[in-house]
């Protein structure tokens, strides 16, 4: 027989139930219903249902069929109008057979041992299977068997490591989980996240929060199914017939459900404390990496989920709820990209949204879970221990223990003091850091606009001699130019001179021979040109003195004429005029004069006889 596809719905006064029946047989349609049973039955569909209220068959009832969708809907009237059923989007506890109530034994031997042991033959003739898979006997030590150690759903499950070790290696952190007890795992998993915890990881991650800034703005759907549900508190009676629609279930969601085995837990109360609190540890690793994707999940989200779980990677057993937010706080600072505090307070709220929505929200995520371990090898094992069974037992939970459950998660409190990494510390001497680079590169910047005021400085500095330099130059040009033109008219001068002042000397024979010329340097007014001036001089003197000893020589020899000599007159400082005086007669008749330029410190050299210089 096959289970089809249903759902279910309610109004203040009735029941409603859809089933998708494709290529049913119509004609062969049956329909049961009494206080909380419910039945249907159309080859090849059969379904049994156990609802959370009771029916009632008063005429009421209405039933239809539709052929093109292959949809059968039955309206049943409830037998207390206005009751809510609550849990009618629990699909596997729905389809859950009815429990049977009895004080009697669950086993009784009835009728004779006869009896009995032909009932044992024809039970073991029948279902005996003569192939089954044998296995040899291995005698277990007592002393083994007490270091089984449990974990999984309720602590339900042990010795699955041993045969599956080389498959849950890279699944759980633990070595050897059957052999380490639940003290000895809590040791090693705090030991393991003090080693892994880095602070410039967080750090960097604190300083340069862009990124998480970014990924906190991002809301997920419960936060729109908690506003509603706050919306609609208001009206008590709206409140229940609306919660449904808080949730939204896609057909993938409702077949998984469907294909849930229903099962009952016997669980302690102990235990069944650990099992909440280790529900809160499963939906803060499923919150973080629903925030930090953007709802957009990733291979890396199976790998996120159960490494932030301590109760996935470590098969940890919490005993209160502190721990478990310690923990999760712990492991987000150790092992994710995105190591922030504030992803972990907002995991936190995030959690406390979904318990306050009920269970319907909490098995939502769950069956999200449940699919990003399925699709991932070989994380998929972690549903056979824990969320498959978590989907099957939410179902079955009360709601007001989730109310409870919220109500004392909101309350807890989470510091980063708790979680033991000294992050207060480490923040405070990251900013006393930053504040002394800020101050250096304040430093900095003010020496390099130093630097470059004095570099402008001193540009402008050598832009300022540069430009007297010039000035300078140009004065010293000017200056040169005018000595040149000076010169120049002293050059004029000296031509001028040279070719008027120029005679002849008298030998003693009487003939005519020419002789050096004689250059007289005229100097100005000025100190200089009268010292350059007077050492040119010195220099002629003595070469004409040379020479005029030479004629004075010959004539001597010749016809012991009168000797010429020459005294150098020099006037210093005095503007007059020398008359000219004579020098020789030559014996025409005609006389040679040596005039002198009424010029300051004029040299005058003149030939006299026989006289002394003065």
């Amino acid at each position: 027989m096959i289970t089809p596809a249903f759902e279910l719905s309610q109004d203040p006064d009735f029941l409603t139930i859809i089933i998708n029946v494709p290529y049913a047989k119509v004609s062969e349609f049956d329909v049961y219903f009494e206080g909380k049973d419910f039945k249907f039955y159309a080859k090849p569909y059969f379904l049994r249902l156990t609802l959370p209220g009771r029916i009632v068959e008063d005429g009421r009832e209405e039933a239809s069929y539709n052929v093109d969708k292959g949809i059968f809907t039955v309206r049943l009237p409830k037998e207390t109008p206005g009751q809510y059923f609550d849990g009618l989007d629990m699909l596997t506890a729905l389809l859950a057979q009815k429990k049977s109530r009895s004080a009697k034994p669950l086993v009784e031997e009835i009728g004779t041992s006869a009896e009995l042991a032909e009932e044992e033959e024809e039970e073991e003739e029948e279902e005996f299977d003569w192939e089954i898979e044998q296995t040899p006997y291995h005698e277990i030590a007592e002393s083994t068997l007490h270091l089984q150690c449990c974990y999984g759903f309720g602590n339900l499950k042990s010795g699955v490591f041993q045969r599956l070790q080389d498959e849950l290696s890279d699944v759980i952190d633990v070595k050897d989980p059957d052999l380490t007890a639940a003290d000895g795992r809590r040791q090693k998993r705090l030991e393991t996240e003090a080693a892994k915890f880095d602070p410039d990881h967080y750090l960097a991650d604190f300083f340069e929060d862009e990124v998480i800034q970014h990924v906190l703005k991002y809301k997920p759907w419960w936060v729109d199914a908690c506003a509603k549900k706050v919306a609609s508190q208001g009206r008590r009676h709206q409140e229940h017939v609306s919660q449904t629609t808080f949730v939204s279930w896609s057909e993938e969601e409702r077949e998984q459900l469907r294909k849930f085995t229903n099962k009952s837990y016997l669980l302690d109360k102990r235990t069944r404390h650990q099992v909440y609190f280790s529900l809160i540890d499963i939906l803060l690793a499923y919150c973080y990496e629903i925030c930090i994707t953007e709802g957009d999940k990733n291979v890396e989200s199976s790998w996120n989920i159960r490494k932030l779980s301590a109760t996935l990677c470590w098969l940890e057993s919490f005993t209160s709820i502190p721990e478990v937010l310690v923990s999760f706080g712990r492991r987000v600072l150790c092992y994710p990209l995105y190591r922030h505090f504030r992803l972990v307070t907002r995991a936190f709220s995030d959690t406390v949204m979904i318990l306050q929505l009920g269970k319907s929200a909490v098995l939502k995520c769950l069956l999200d879970i449940h699919k990003i371990f399925r699709e991932n090898d070989p994380a998929y094992i972690l549903n056979d221990l824990y969320i498959t069974d978590y989907c099957i037992w939410i179902q079955k939970t009360k709601s007001k223990k989730l109310a409870a459950l919220a109500e004392s998660l909101q309350k807890a409190k989470l510091t980063k003091a708790h979680l033991g990494f000294a992050l207060e510390e480490l923040e405070s001497a990251a900013r006393l850091v930053q504040e002394e680079e800020s101050e250096l590169k304040a430093v900095s910047a003010v020496s390099k606009q130093q630097l470059r005021s004095s570099e402008l400085e001193t540009s402008d500095s050598e832009e300022s001699s540069s430009t007297s330099s010039s000035e300078t130059e140009s004065s010293d040009s000017d200056e040169q130019e005018s000595s040149t033109s000076e010169d120049g008219k002293i050059n004029s001068l000296q031509g001028t001179l040279q070719e008027e002042r120029t005679a002849p000397l008298i030998d003693c024979s009487g003939l005519g021979r020419d002789t050096d010329t004689l250059t007289l340097d005229v100097s100005n007014e000025k100190s200089k040109a009268s010292l350059q001036s007077t050492s040119v001089s010195g220099k002629l003197i003595e070469e004409l003195g040379k020479k005029m000893q030479t004629a004075i020589r010959l004539s001597e020899q010749t016809e012991g004429l009168a000797t010429a000599s020459y005294t150098v007159l020099q006037e210093k400082g005095a503007n007059y005029a020398v008359e000219p005086q004579r020098l020789s007669e030559d014996p025409g008749g005609k006389e040679n004069f040596l005039e002198v330029s009424p010029k300051e410190n004029l040299l005058l050299f003149v030939g006299r006889t026989n006289e002394d210089e003065d």
